[in-house]
C-alpha cells in the first residue's frame, strides 16, 4: 500500500468516526429526556430553593414531557445534596437547584470535595432576589435602627439563625458594618430556621423573601429591611436597608441549576431552553412575584463567567471578615 492510499484510509476512517459521533449527537438530542428527571434540593423542604424547586419542575415536567421528582437532600450547608449530583452520571437527568452564592461560599469556608464551578455544568439561572431582615415579633425593636442600638446595649446576646454560609456571611458582614456582635446558631434549611424563629428561640434571620413573605404579612416575624434598590411589591410597607439607614450594602442572592461535569451538549442545550421557557411564563412570573422572587435568565456561559467573578468577591470578603465554616 502507497502512502496515498494509506493516508486516505485513515482519512475516511476519521470521517467514519465523526459521523457517528454526529449521529449518536443528534440522537441524543432527539431522545433526551427518556426517563424521569431528578431534580435536587440540597436543603429541607419549606425554603426558597425548595419552593422554586417545584415551581420551575411542575412546568419542565410538563415541557419535557417526564416525570420530574423533587429530591430533597439537606445537610451539611448544602454539601450533601450538592456531592449527590456531582456523583450522579452526567447523562442531564440529574440535575442541582441551588442558591449560587451559597453554592460557591461553602466551598471557600468548609473542605469539600468538589469545586463549585469546575466539578459542574451550569445550565441557567432561575432567578435574582435581595435578603429580608426578620426578626421575632417579641424582640423589642420596631425597625432597624432600634434593632441595632439593642445589639449594642447587649454585645453577643441576640441570637441569628443561617440557613446556608450565604447567609452567614450576609449577616456577618451586616453584623461588621453597623459595629454589633451577635450569637450564631445554624440551622439545615430555611424551614427549620423560620420555625424557629417565629418560636422565639432565636431573634434573627437573613433569608430570600420567598419563605418569608406570607410570615410577614399574618404578623409572625417582623421585617426590618430589604437589601435591594427598591421596596418589593410584595411587601411594600418594609423599607430598603438604605431607607433604614444601612448603606452600600449588597447582599443579592442569585439561583441557578447545574449538572454534573460533562453533561452532554445537547441536554445542556435543551435543558437551557425550557428553563428560559418556563420563567418566560405569565403564570410563573405571578407566583415568583407572590413570593417576592424575580425570574431572572442567564445563559449557560454567561452563568458561568458570573459565578467566577462572583467566587473572586466573596474569597476576598471572606479573608477579610475571617469567617470560619461550620459543618
Amino acid at each position: 500500500m502507497n502512502a496515498h492510499s494509506y493516508c486516505v484510509r485513515i482519512t475516511l476512517r476519521i470521517a467514519a468516526v465523526i459521523a457517528v459521533m454526529a449521529m449518536a449527537a443528534s440522537a441524543l438530542a432527539q431522545t433526551f429526556p427518556n426517563r424521569p428527571l431528578r431534580v435536587v434540593v440540597p436543603y429541607p423542604p419549606g425554603g426558597s430553593n425548595d419552593i422554586m424547586g417545584r415551581l420551575v419542575g411542575q412546568k419542565l415536567s410538563e415541557l419535557l414531557g417526564v416525570q420530574v421528582v423533587i429530591d430533597n437532600r439537606g445537610g451539611g450547608n448544602g454539601v450533601i445534596g450538592t456531592e449527590i449530583v456531582m456523583r450522579a452520571p452526567a447523562d442531564g437527568h440529574t440535575i442541582l437547584i441551588t442558591s449560587t452564592n451559597s453554592h460557591l461560599i461553602t466551598s471557600l469556608i468548609t473542605k469539600t470535595v468538589f469545586h463549585p464551578i469546575d466539578d459542574f455544568t451550569p445550565l441557567g439561572t432561575i432567578d435574582a432576589s435581595d435578603n429580608l431582615m426578620v426578626i421575632h415579633p417579641g424582640v423589642p425593636a420596631q425597625n432597624m435602627q432600634e434593632f441595632i442600638a439593642l445589639a449594642k446595649a447587649k454585645p453577643g446576646h441576640l441570637n441569628y439563625a443561617t440557613s446556608t454560609t450565604s447567609g452567614l456571611v450576609t449577616t456577618a458582614m451586616f453584623a461588621q458594618k453597623v459595629g454589633i456582635k451577635l450569637q450564631h446558631v445554624p440551622y439545615k434549611g430555611a424551614g427549620p430556621a423560620l420555625n424557629d424563629l417565629m418560636g422565639g428561640h432565636v431573634q434573627m434571620f437573613f433569608s430570600t423573601p420567598s419563605s418569608m413573605v406570607g410570615h410577614v404579612r399574618n404578623g409572625k416575624v417582623r421585617a426590618l429591611g430589604i437589601t435591594s434598590d427598591q421596596r418589593l411589591p410584595a411587601l411594600p410597607n418594609v423599607p430598603t436597608f438604605a431607607e433604614a439607614g444601612v448603606t452600600d450594602f449588597d447582599a443579592k442572592s442569585l439561583r441557578g441549576v447545574l449538572a454534573p461535569k460533562g453533561a452532554p451538549k445537547a441536554a445542556v442545550t435543551r435543558l437551557s431552553a425550557e428553563l428560559q421557557k418556563v420563567l418566560a411564563m405569565p403564570d410563573i412570573k405571578e407566583r415568583m412575584a407572590m413570593h417576592g422572587m424575580g425570574a431572572f435568565f442567564m445563559t449557560p456561559e454567561a452563568f458561568e463567567k458570573r459565578m467566577r467573578e462572583e467566587y473572586a468577591r466573596y474569597a476576598q470578603v471572606i479573608k477579610t471578615i475571617e469567617i470560619k465554616g461550620e459543618r
